[in-house]
């Protein structure tokens, strides 16, 4: 068993409140002393060895039917008033078993397929160099502000055909849905309220939009979903909606967090940013480190549809499963040297976009996106470095549980 006092380390108590900004020592501890470990806070067992959540990717007796715990988390009567949220998030590809979740991955995966993503690499490219054009003479910025968050929205923005004048908006009523979803459960509460009314706006907002589309249908995605309305296996409305919202969310924070989380890892090792700068070639096998190393995606929910044992514990149906990546992603038994960054490590079979039928749809794009920007970067700005070197030990990261993501990140150039 776990020898700390789970009632009183302020440590482990920070964890289970999203607000540790270094978990990596104290996951250690876990994976190794409570492998498979059951959070009173959180209401769920934790897997944190990289066998066990692999597994638990592939495990059919794992249900992806995962709101109905965030529901749970919420007192009775704020549950009742945020029902409409619920419903909205369930009805997300993510949060969805077969055979509807094999349905709804069907409609839009061409997308995201990795032959359509090569398409898009050239103004992937002209819009990375369009960010670094407008800071290049000020010396200095902001890398997550102004250049890892405006890039991959105004990608999605431009793939589902959201006016460019429109993306300031939108991501503030994204950023509010999201505080529910990646927030740790003790911190669900708080945001729900809010996110059910970002919600709205957001469906607002969208309903002319797809209006628009039904009547005037374009060369974007949103228009390639609402065509798929009048097929056999069409979404309904409702499902439209979640879909259009859980592309906008996946396909931005996820990503602006991968950008900014390399970056400040590379500035961590200097010699492999140095080795990187040298030979370009290698940021394929880089993005790849940099998923490891520090994961924007630090676990995924399962609920057990029935009593199972994993390493030895009995985990009963219904209860809630964390499979954190975040631990899996430095198990020394996978991993060797699992705390150092190597951009040429190989094997590297990361967990970060999930495993099985559920591995992350958005992934081709993500990682071209992440590969563009920061050769990008290191092409543009040879000079770049932290503006505060204090971030090197003490980054700004965000409370989240959901989301390993910095706040900001100063770089001179």
């Amino acid at each position: 068993m776990l020898e700390i006092n789970l009632k009183t380390d302020d440590e482990y108590q920070r964890f289970c409140h999203g607000r540790l900004s270094n978990p990596y020592p104290l996951l250690r501890k876990i994976r190794e002393e409570d492998s498979v470990h059951w959070c009173e806070q959180m209401k769920s067992w934790l897997l944190t060895r990289h066998e066990d959540v692999y597994n638990a990717f592939l495990d059919q007796r794992m249900s992806s039917q995962k709101v109905q715990t965030l529901m749970e988390q919420l007192p009775p009567e704020l549950r009742t008033k945020v029902n409409a949220l619920g419903k909205h998030l369930s009805m997300w590809v993510s949060h969805t078993d077969p055979p509807n979740h094999t349905r709804l991955r069907r409609l839009v995966s061409q997308a995201f397929s990795p032959k359509t993503v090569v398409r898009m690499k050239p103004h992937i490219q002209q819009i990375a160099d369009d960010l670094v054009n407008q800071v290049q003479s000020e010396g200095q910025m902001d890398l997550i502000g102004q250049f890892a968050y405006p890039l991959p929205v105004i990608v999605i923005c431009e793939l589902l055909g959201i006016p460019p004048d429109d993306r300031r908006q939108f991501s503030g009523w994204v950023d509010d849905i999201v505080a529910t979803t990646d927030g740790s459960g003790p911190e669900r509460p708080r945001t729900a309220e809010k996110s059910q009314q970002a919600l709205f706006q957001l469906m607002d907002y969208l309903h002319d939009i797809v209006e628009d589309r039904r009547s005037n249908p374009r060369e974007d995605l949103i228009s390639s979903l609402v065509a798929f309305e009048a097929e056999e296996d069409r979404l309904s409305p409702d499902e439209l909606y979640a879909m259009i919202n859980q592309l906008l969310v996946g396909g931005h924070d996820t990503t602006t967090a991968l950008i900014g989380n390399a970056m400040l890892a590379l500035f961590q090792f200097p010699a492999e940013l140095e080795k990187l700068r040298n030979n370009p070639a290698l940021i394929t096998m880089a993005v790849e480190e940099f998923l490891r190393y520090e994961t924007p995606a630090p676990r995924n929910t399962r609920r057990a549809l029935e009593d199972l044992v994993i390493g030895g514990q009995s985990i009963q149906a219904g209860q809630t499963v964390l499979l954190m990546v975040i631990s899996a992603n430095r198990d020394a038994a996978m991993f060797p040297d699992p705390d150092r960054l190597n951009i040429a490590r190989h094997p590297n079979q990361h967990l970060s976009f999930g495993w099985g039928s559920h591995f992350c749809l958005g992934a081709p794009l993500a990682r071209q996106i992440a590969q563009i920007s920061i050769n990008t970067l290191l092409r543009r700005l040879p000079r770049i470095h932290l503006a505060d070197k204090g971030h090197a030990e003490n980054p700004p990261w965000l409370n989240s549980m959901g989301l390993r993501t910095l706040e900001l990140l100063p770089v001179d150039f």
